[in-house]
């Protein structure tokens, strides 16, 4: 039996439209899923205790400036650093020679950079350069070897290399135009390092956990997550943030664990009710667990227009008077009505923004309007003010 050609092309209709509803079903389901499981790796929420990082810090000279470097009479450092330099390296230089030099292609600088954990001589590392006197431009220099120190005065890194500064200026006739930042750069693989700093990893059977935010409800779920993994009494917690964890002393065998305990999925718990309010900036920042209790607020604006408007007085003509300046002041003060806005008890984040929104709050009312919450009793959270 054929079947008419209309209804061919209305069953491939239904069957399509059914694969759509098929596959937004699907979609939906996945994101539901996915929204319904809200786990970290552990090794975004915690560090192990001796894999850290350790500041270094120098101090040298860059040279092959174009006329951009420090004037000498204002940065006396500078001869000085030239003058200690050329003399280690076997020139004879006069004894007034720091009071005649004149350089405009040398600038005094401070050498930065961090020493990664394991880290092993020879390896390198990225330093910044900082301007220490008043030079105009880095771009173009060279660093000298320049020694970087640890905290204990130890040398861990030599540093040299050409500079590379994300900016550009220009200067003519007295006008000048700067893009970006010129007295900072960067090297990139610009210093080796020579000292490897000895860690307390390998030493012991215990491999102690640091909580990146301390909280109880969140080490008591890292421990049971642990244990879980790898057995009762793996894992045990110390307080709110150290959670000590057994593991095998040989140093193959501990690698191997500590990537396997990285990569626990762990659910943190719900971060305390915290605002934070930038007192400067005006700007606000509540996280989803702010609630507030039942309350009623007021926002009224009164604003004060002064205008001044400056006039001269002019005598008459053979008068023998004088001109005389006169100053008409015009004061108005404007009070826009004040609005009552009732809020809810147990109102979310959502709720509280839009609510202070609906009465025209600005960010700097807000700082006001949450101070005064705070100190009525009606908002659940912590106030912060940076």
């Amino acid at each position: 039996m054929r079947i008419p050609l209309f209804f061919n092309q209305q069953l491939r209709v239904c069957q399509a439209q059914a694969s759509r509803v098929t596959a937004l079903v699907l979609a939906a389901a996945t994101l539901l899923g996915s929204g319904a499981v809200h786990a970290e790796r552990l090794k975004d929420l915690a560090s192990i205790q001796g894999v850290r990082q350790n500041q270094l810090i120098g101090y040298g000279l860059v040279v092959g400036l174009d006329g951009s470097g420090d004037q000498t009479t204002q940065t006396p450092f500078t001869v000085q650093s030239v003058v200690g330099m050329l003399q280690q390296l076997g020139v004879n230089m006069p004894a007034n020679a720091a009071s005649t030099m004149q350089l405009k292609n040398v600038a005094a600088v401070m050498v930065t950079s961090s020493l990664p954990a394991f880290s092993q001589p020879g390896q390198t590392l990225d330093v910044t350069v900082s301007s220490v006197g008043n030079a105009k431009s880095l771009r173009g220099g060279t660093l000298l070897m320049a020694p970087l120190k640890g905290a204990d005065g130890q040398i861990y890194a030599i540093a040299q290399g050409n500079i590379v500064v994300g900016g550009a200026g220009a200067s003519a006739g007295g006008s000048s135009t700067t893009i970006n930042h010129l007295s900072v750069g960067r090297i990139s693989s610009g210093a080796t390092v020579e000292r490897a700093v000895p860690t307390a990893l390998g030493q012991g059977d215990v491999v102690t956990l640091e909580l990146n935010d301390s909280d109880f409800s969140t080490a008591s779920r890292v421990v049971d997550a642990v244990n879980s993994r790898f057995g009762l009494d793996t894992a045990m917690a110390q307080d709110g943030r150290v959670i000590r964890v057994r593991a095998p002393q040989a140093n193959g065998d501990r690698v191997a664990f500590l990537g396997a305990l990285e990569n626990i999925d762990v659910r943190p718990a719900r971060v305390s009710a915290k605002v934070i309010l930038n007192a400067r900036t005006g700007s606000v920042v509540m996280n989803q667990a702010v609630m507030l209790d039942n309350c009623a607020v007021s926002h009224g604006n009164l604003s004060v227009v002064i205008n001044a408007d400056n006039s001269v007085s002019q005598p008459g003509a053979l008068s023998n008077g004088q001109t005389a300046a006169n100053t008409n002041a015009d004061v108005s003060i404007t009070a826009a009505p004040g609005k009552v806005l009732y809020l809810q008890g147990g109102a979310a984040l959502s709720d509280v923004v839009k609510a202070l929104n609906n009465i025209g709050a600005t960010p700097q009312d807000l700082l006001a309007i949450l101070q005064a919450m705070k100190a009525a009793g009606s908002l659940r959270a912590e106030l912060e003010i940076i």
